[in-house]
């Protein structure tokens, strides 16, 4: 009783926040877009203030429904803000479940006879063209895991990024299956990472489905003379 509570205090905080229409709007824009959005972006798109834009995204942090982080970068200058979509909104507010994208990709595999691992290779390249751009790949990475609902932690360790998984979207059907979802999550990230640039796949560490911490370590790639 406690869970369907906070679940329906949470909607309503989010849907108090959705009441303005630009708010709304804002939102929809980075539910959205292929990576991480900028305020400069969403002020080209709405023809607004930035300062006013700052306001509504503010309000849209503060309920949960969008996350803030400051981007990577090594060059001079502050690093930009960039906004994605929370990873727990998803189910409440039209995106697509999870487990569409898990059936579809596995009878996808078997249509193909494919490994589990390959289907996802192949998803992670066709998705990280969509997302390619000026964001350095490390966070565009970072941004679609959190996409996908595992709500990571990242911690950066020189050439090594060290990335905990806080939850599996797919416990229930990793339980029964665990070496196939693994196998299918390594592939997508692994074709991300390819598609993307910059960075390889060290390994991945799991953890029984029910329990967070799977560990997600990749490296950046020198860069050529």
């Amino acid at each position: 009783m406690a869970e369907i509570s906070e679940l329906g205090t949470d909607v309503q905080r989010e849907g108090r926040a959705l009441g303005s229409p630009t708010r709304y709007r804002i939102f929809r824009y980075i539910a959205k877009a292929h990576a991480p959005v900028d305020v400069r972006e969403l002020t080209d798109h709405l023809q607004l203030n930035h300062n006013a834009i700052r306001r509504h995204l503010g309000v849209l942090k503060e309920s949960g429904l969008i996350l803030e982080k400051a981007e990577s970068r090594s060059l001079p200058g502050r690093p930009r803000l960039l906004y994605t979509l929370g990873p727990e909104v998803s189910k409440n507010w039209g995106r697509s479940n999870e487990y569409v994208w898990l059936s579809k990709l596995l009878t996808g595999a078997l249509r193909r006879d494919l490994e589990p691992r390959e289907a996802g290779r192949g998803d992670g390249r066709l998705r990280a063209r969509q997302i390619t751009g000026t964001t350095p790949p490390a966070d565009l990475l970072e941004a679609e895991i959190a996409r996908r609902g595992f709500k990571p932690t990242r911690l950066d360790k020189g050439k090594h990024i060290e990335f905990t998984l806080g939850r599996c979207p797919f416990a229930e059907v990793a339980v029964e299956d665990p070496a196939t979802v693994c196998d299918l999550h390594l592939g997508l990230v692994e074709g991300l990472v390819e598609g993307l640039g910059g960075l390889c796949v060290d390994r991945l560490v799991p953890r029984k489905p029910h329990r967070a911490g799977c560990r997600l370590i990749v490296s950046v790639k020198a860069k050529p003379e």
